[in-house]
């Protein structure tokens, strides 16, 4: 079996009790398919991520241990000589939202996330096409310059719910989702080319994603502000001269095109590693982008600098959390106007235990009240949410504790939510707004409002 994927991590696996329940074709993806070995904790709706699909459904054909069982089946040749284009398979991964939970709640660890992205890749490849819808989410980067100049028809998308309707015929975007909206200005195209900040302070890199810089540019700069603010030297990252701008590669990666995601990835490595070299940090804001080099980025065959790369990968704050734990954080922080907070985990801060250093660094504001809402996925998953045949399912994942909690705060009460899906979520299903740390963490500076993106 020709692989999209890395799967040389798993090579080893397999010695001991699992030895027997191998595949019999894959590898080693059938090896990290084999590390499930059916305890069914996928399958339970007390506190954690996974798994939301299962939560939602309260049916064990969409859990973890269901898609492991089937994708190992397909691998043992018992949905025929083409299973990844057949309908087992493809009904067993379709309510998967990539959370990552299983990853980290499961026993094993198994990665249900990547081994998807592996069964997408290989549909593909097997003569399926990819649908015009995947190729133009997964395209979101490229297209993304350029919504600014369809903002007059999204409006109008509002206004007339005969062109929802449309869209969702023919491309199957929901009708009755609402669609993110391109800035007027990116974040990028007025950004500093050159290290801002004290000359004597320590130098960083913002690696700002797609999200950031052309639909929510405000938390950018609300990043920018903190970290110079605290007396930092920051470096924006920029693509290597000629080069398109910056992405992780994460739309991609998500719709199965691997060969995509790969050289965005590539392009990141290249721009990324002169800091790197130098011993700097990498830090980002949006949870499933800068994750993903710490995470995927493994999987997609890089070289040897991606290790490098994912040491010095973290999320806003964790460095921030960091540099107050090392006594190195000068930030001088205010009380805030409305002093209750309510936060919700990107499900990839959840798996890559990134919540604590949320906490800590919300403590640093004077006064401030925080309560975190004990929530799985909050259903939008990226694009998931977006797809016509699964928005109802996206609405029921939400609503078994997110949004139903978020209604029920005060409506002086600020929102926190670090991915921009999930702010998404919240505004389509509660109509609130709901802000970035680096947004909280700006206002803090000056003791005012924060101003939602």
């Amino acid at each position: 079996m020709d692989t999209q994927l890395d799967w040389s991590a798993y090579d080893s696996y397999g010695a001991g009790d699992a030895y027997a329940a191998l595949p019999s074709a894959g590898g080693a993806y059938g090896k990290a398919a084999a590390v499930c070995i059916g305890n069914r904790q996928c399958q339970r709706t007390e506190k954690g991520v996974m798994c939301p699909s299962f939560r939602a459904t309260q049916d064990a054909k969409h859990s973890t241990q269901h898609r492991a069982a089937t994708l190992k089946a397909a691998l043992n040749g018992e949905y025929g000589p083409q299973p990844f284009i057949g309908p087992e398979l493809e009904a067993a991964m379709d309510l998967c939202v990539g959370c990552k939970g299983c990853k980290r709640e499961c026993p094993n660890g198994v990665d249900m996330a990547l081994l998807r992205i592996e069964a997408l890749a290989q549909r593909w490849n097997a003569g399926a096409g990819v649908p015009l819808r995947e190729r133009m989410l997964a395209n979101l980067p490229r297209l993304a310059p350029w919504l600014q100049y369809l903002d007059w028809f999204l409006r109008l998308r509002e206004r007339l719910p005969i062109l929802a309707r449309w869209g969702e015929r023919w491309w199957g975007i929901a009708a009755r989702r609402s669609l993110p909206r391109g800035a007027a200005r990116s974040f990028l195209s007025y950004a500093p080319r050159a290290a801002v900040g004290a000359a004597e302070g320590r130098e960083l890199v913002l690696l700002v994603d797609t999200f950031s810089n052309h639909f929510e540019p405000a938390n950018a700069q609300a990043a920018l502000d903190v970290l110079l603010a605290a007396g930092y030297r920051v470096h924006i990252a920029r693509p290597v001269e000629g080069k398109r701008p910056l992405c992780c590669g994460r739309t991609f990666l998500s719709h199965g095109l691997v060969a995509n995601a790969r050289t965005e990835a590539m392009h990141v490595v290249e721009a990324l590693t002169p800091y790197v070299e130098r011993g700097l940090p990498v830090i980002g804001l949006e949870p499933s982008c800068l994750l993903m080099l710490r995470d995927e980025y493994y999987a997609l065959g890089l070289g040897p600098q991606v290790e490098k790369i994912a040491k010095a990968a973290l999320l806003l704050e964790e460095f921030l959390a960091k540099e107050h734990e090392a006594k190195r954080l000068d930030l001088a922080l205010r009380p805030l106007p409305h002093s209750h907070v309510l936060v919700h985990g990107h499900c990839h801060q959840k798996a890559f235990g990134a919540m604590k250093a949320m906490r800590k660094v919300l403590g640093l504001v004077p006064e401030l009240k925080v309560e975190f809402i004990e929530s799985s996925c909050c259903g939008m998953a990226g694009a998931f949410g977006l797809e016509a045949e699964h928005y109802e399912m996206s609405m029921r994942m939400g609503e078994l504790a997110l949004l139903p909690q978020v209604r029920q705060s005060s409506p002086q009460t600020l929102l926190i939510a670090n991915g921009v899906s999930c702010r998404h979520q919240i505004r389509d299903g509660a109509q609130r707004e709901s802000l970035h740390l680096a947004q909280i963490l700006q206002a803090a500076l000056a003791g005012d409002d924060p101003k939602p993106a």
